[in-house]
């Protein structure tokens, strides 16, 4: 319960900092067909061995799903597999437990007016039987909304998988040591850097929706993801959005600088896959440009992980 309900805060991260209004229809931009693709070869520089930077999406359908033989193959010569997190280190899992809920014994009936907070409790009790809703409603509301975006996804698909227990598996299965980027308890802290009555008021939103809303935008994610059209996913991140995008710097844009400083180190002398939500990748301010701006060479690797079906 614990993996899953961190695997649905990844979820909120993510469809957070692809957060965008139905009204503005994102639109791909003409891309070389080359670059459509989620795997990416980091060398140059001063690196003395190639790296990979792989775009993954922390809740899909594993029906027709795999990873392509290019990534097996980077993994398996790797040294190490870095995640956003470390999700096997159970000591950090739940030390982020205590990080979950709001700052000074704040909770939601305080957040929100009375029938707004009765509506919410009513979703929970009645509709979601994940978390008792007397400890949901002490925790930073935006983690109480994964709880609905990840049921949600779990009625559309009964095989949800993340592409981060792929990756896992495939290195455990070659003697790679897994690491994490970043640790739980930093990934919570950002939530407390947006106010809780504005987050209060998005789960409120969701609940009002019942999830289908979202649930929409995420498939369109998803179809992007499983097409690996990193300018799509670039549209719809600098679409208009509901209030969500005054916090696009610290979701994504503060990250991807954080972690393309920590990769500068981390690849000396080293071969690293580097596993992380693929809406970290493209843009201006995505992994990719940053990385080469700082000097590496980033090309594309063919990426085919659809599934081929058996007739």
């Amino acid at each position: 319960m614990r993996k899953m309900m961190l695997l649905g805060l990844l979820v909120m991260v993510e469809m957070m900092a692809f957060a965008q209004s139905p009204k503005k229809k994102p639109t791909i931009k003409n891309s070389d067909p080359s670059e459509n693709t989620l795997l990416w070869k980091i060398s140059g520089g001063d690196l003395q061995k190639p790296s990979y930077l792989f775009g993954t999406m922390h809740l899909i359908c594993a029906d027709d799903i795999v990873l392509s033989d290019s990534l097996t193959k980077a993994i398996k010569g790797a040294d190490n597999v870095y995640l956003e997190l470390d999700m096997d280190n159970i000591m950090e899992m739940m030390g982020a437990m205590t990080k979950m809920k709001m700052r000074n014994d704040t909770t939601l009936e305080q957040l929100l007016s009375k029938e707004e907070y009765e509506k919410v409790k009513t979703f929970f009790t009645t509709k979601s039987s994940l978390l008792p809703f007397a400890m949901l409603e002490t925790y930073k509301p935006l983690l109480a909304a994964s709880l609905i975006m990840q049921q949600q996804g779990e009625s559309s698909c009964s095989n949800m998988i993340s592409m981060e227990q792929l990756v896992m598996k495939e290195a455990k299965s070659n003697g790679v040591k897994i690491k994490g980027i970043e640790t739980m308890q930093y990934q919570m802290s950002i939530f407390d850097s947006i106010p809780y009555g504005f987050q209060a008021k998005q789960l409120l939103r969701m609940v009002e929706e019942d999830g289908k809303e979202s649930g929409k935008e995420m498939e369109k994610i998803t179809d992007a993801y499983r097409k690996q059209q990193l300018s799509l996913m670039e549209e719809i991140t600098k679409s208009e959005d509901i209030g969500i995008g005054s916090f696009t710097d610290i979701l994504l844009y503060n990250r991807n600088i954080n972690w393309a400083n920590q990769l500068k180190l981390l690849m000396q002398g080293k071969s690293l896959v580097v596993a992380v939500g693929a809406g970290h990748l493209p843009g201006e301010k995505g992994l990719i440009n940053l990385l080469r701006k700082a000097g590496y060479k980033v090309e594309p690797v063919k990426n085919e992980m659809i599934r081929k079906r058996v007739i």
